[in-house]
């Protein structure tokens, strides 16, 4: 017997945006352009050089979290790169100032936005036409789920999902299957009547499946033939998720 498809969770990066998550780094000169000024106009000057070396440092940090499957807010990303120049400098550094280089190292993205599926806003209405409950699930890399956001907003997507499940907020990321059991949780969802909608094989195939729902992959190429790694359906665009969705449901 079929199961009706009430719940429908989406990956951001590489599904409704295109750019790969590690575009994330084209972001990286004007963030240090910024926390270079900022912190030379509060008296505590840092170089060049010396930023570039932390943000490295501060990427190797981050990767062993990742690793774990786990995540920390961007604060902590931030406070990485000044403990990299200096274990002494995040002590040094008032709330305000703290505050301003968070917002440089957040906000890059939207004033070079990545490109986002064209006929993604098409297909979360007429999904959420069809009663659909939506939410976003997805890592983040270097900018935080409250950025994506307003990302989001600005593409006109944000309104069309109940919820937007982001790694930074919760500390934890795909593939672990807490992440999805948790943004279901948030809907009012349950992992049977629930698909995911995703490109990565490990990260949305498998944590999705070990999560308990079924998978539609986002890929240009043929899903292998079986095993964990198999979606449901595969669909090589946005534009063909409704159609897939009722695939599913009959």
């Amino acid at each position: 017997m079929t199961v009706k498809v009430e719940t429908i969770t989406i990956d951001l990066w590489g599904t409704l945006l295109f750019d790969g998550p590690t575009s994330d780094n084209r972001y990286k000169k004007r963030r240090l352009t910024d926390f270079e000024r900022l912190l030379a106009a509060a008296g505590l000057p840092v170089s060049t050089a010396a930023l570039d070396r932390a943000y490295e440092e501060s990427g190797a940090y981050l990767g062993r979290i990742w690793a774990t499957h786990r995540d920390v807010p961007v604060d902590d990303h931030v406070r990485a790169i000044l403990s990299a120049v200096d274990p002494g400098l995040p002590r040094r550094v008032p709330p305000a100032l703290m505050a301003a280089l968070v917002d440089a190292y957040a906000r890059p993205i939207l004033i070079v936005p990545p490109a986002v599926d064209d006929g993604a806003l098409a297909a979360l209405e007429a999904l959420k036409g069809g009663g659909y409950t939506l939410a976003v699930v997805s890592n983040i890399m270097r900018t935080p789920g409250a950025t994506l956001r307003q990302l989001l907003e600005r593409f006109r997507l944000l309104g069309y999902f109940k919820q937007t499940i982001f790694s930074d907020e919760v500390g934890i990321r795909k593939p672990a299957p807490e992440i999805f059991a948790l943004a279901l949780r948030a809907v009012g969802g349950e992992p049977g009547t629930a698909v995911h909608v995703g490109d990565d094989t490990i990260l949305d195939v498998q944590g999705a499946r070990a999560a308990g729902m079924r998978v539609i992959q986002v890929t240009s190429s043929s899903p292998r033939a079986a095993g964990p790694d198999h979606p449901d359906l595969a669909i090589s665009r946005l534009a063909e998720l409704p159609e897939a969705v009722e695939q599913l449901d009959s």
